[in-house]
């Protein structure tokens, strides 16, 4: 009998993750121990010895959606374990929200519990007796394409702004140690990345937890700080030819130094800046760590500094207490501050966050009312801000190109983050010999713009 006949076939785990960059970060550090162990994975849930569910539990729809999601998991599989924001939420009464709503899932765990989830795998699903561990690529398992990945820097957040309950599922702010994330990102630009994605809950405060700590990378001494980690993220994306974009990024003062690595180049001109306001009376309802006009005042200051920079952001419309006034500052706010791309939502309870208890909660369909006045008021400004690219000749990361990359295809100029920014459609090349290839960089000239999304011809 030979050894191939003795081969016992891999035991095949399912996989769901759901929410935010930062959960898809965690469900990467989990699959990346999967395959190190020698699971396989199962793209149905039938198929599968087991299914690990990654929720997301910070607004009712994300909660119903990840409830949904282990329901169905467990009455086609009916062996499910449970990680992320919405396994370290509480039900009524006290107890384990899944638990009371699934009683019948293997275990359930909080976000950022890789250690957690593999114990439960190991209880319920024997790993294989020898781990593949060079079946393991050197930057580990990711879910994005592979011309780009995220990067998340820390975890947690030492705010406690009263609509968010994100503290409590993932505890204050924990800063990775500066040489492990330079060498995750090494890695990830050394498999091919083109453009690295820098996420937190707060990339801002990076450091902040262990008094900006000197680390060490590449032999050399290196604070635990923002800057310090943007400059050299900026350096390895020089050297691979890549992009850095910043998300989630509060204005404090301190990012002010950031901007000139903007204007030379290492670091993208782009910043995902949370704002959720601009009243003062609103934004100290919300307990935010900003004032509206010190804002303005700072964005202005950044543009001196970068003329080129692309500012994103969201925004909460109907806040409890937001009167016609109020609202209507944030809609001069949005105006006058020029934000590139803005998204809103309608204020909508979440269980657990303070925010709840404030008085002046506004009917549904007047919160509704005035999301829909403020996206019109975004895209007023986002679109009239897209037309004065008409013209210009910008860098796009391919995204898709079918047909060998001779019909044109999608990508992405630096103002365009993956999945919540808009897209440049490209054109067919001109030149019979030029190709569009996934994951390259191409110059193209802006020849129109067509909602959210630029048209280009690639050069």
């Amino acid at each position: 009998m030979t050894a191939s006949t003795l081969a016992v076939p891999a035991p095949k785990i399912g996989f769901v993750s759901l929410g935010c960059p930062k959960a898809l970060t965690d469900s990467e550090l989990i699959l990346t121990q999967l395959r190190a162990e020698g699971y396989d994975t199962s793209k149905t849930f039938a198929g599968a010895d087991l299914v690990i569910v990654n929720t997301c539990g910070f607004i009712d729809d994300a909660v119903r959606e990840s409830l949904d999601t282990i329901g169905e998991a467990l009455a086609e599989n009916g062996k499910v374990i449970v990680t992320g924001c919405l396994g370290a939420k509480a039900g009524e009464g006290g107890g384990n929200l899944v638990r009371q709503m699934h009683p019948s899932v293997l275990a359930v765990t909080g976000p950022h519990a890789t250690h957690e989830v593999m114990d439960a795998v190991h209880t319920h699903v024997p790993k294989p007796h020898d781990p593949f561990v060079d079946l393991v690529p050197a930057q580990g398992v990711k879910l994005t394409p592979r011309h780009y990945a995220y990067l998340k820097i820390s975890e947690g957040c030492n705010h406690r702004c009263s609509f968010c309950i994100i503290p409590s599922m993932r505890g204050d702010l924990v800063s990775r140690p500066i040489g492990d994330v330079l060498g995750e990102a090494d890695r990830l630009f050394e498999s091919g990345v083109k453009e690295l994605l820098v996420i937190s809950q707060d990339t801002s405060a990076y450091g902040v937890d262990v008094k900006y700590r000197m680390g060490f990378w590449d032999g050399k001494p290196v604070k635990t700080r923002m800057l310090d980690l943007c400059e050299k993220l900026g350096e390895l994306a020089a050297k691979h030819g890549a992009w850095v974009r910043l998300h989630y990024v509060y204005p404090y003062p301190h990012v002010d130094a950031v901007l000139p690595l903007m204007a030379s180049g290492l670091i993208l001109p782009y910043l995902d800046v949370p704002f959720q306001h601009s009243h003062p009376d609103v934004l100290k309802r919300m307990k935010r760590p900003a004032n509206g006009e010190k804002n303005l005042d700072r964005l202005q200051q950044w543009r001196e500094i970068c003329p080129e920079l692309v500012v994103r952001s969201t925004f909460i419309a109907g806040f409890p207490g937001e009167t016609e006034a109020e609202f209507e500052h944030l809609l001069s706010f949005v105006r006058e501050a020029q934000i590139d791309r803005a998204g809103a939502f309608a204020y909508s309870p979440v269980e657990g966050a303070t925010a709840n208890d404030l008085d002046g909660a506004l009917p549904a369909a007047v919160r509704e009312e005035r999301r829909a006045r403020f996206m019109a008021v975004a895209e007023e400004v986002s679109t009239e801000k897209l037309r004065r690219r008409i013209g210009a000749t910008m860098q796009v990361l391919v995204d898709s190109a079918p047909a060998l990359g001779r019909k044109g295809g999608v990508g992405r100029s630096y103002a365009d983050a993956p999945e919540i920014d808009g897209s440049v459609k490209l054109l067919p090349p001109e030149k019979a010999s030029k190709t569009l290839k996934v994951g390259e960089f191409t110059k193209a000239r802006i020849v129109g713009a067509q909602g959210h999304d630029l048209i280009a011809q690639p050069i």
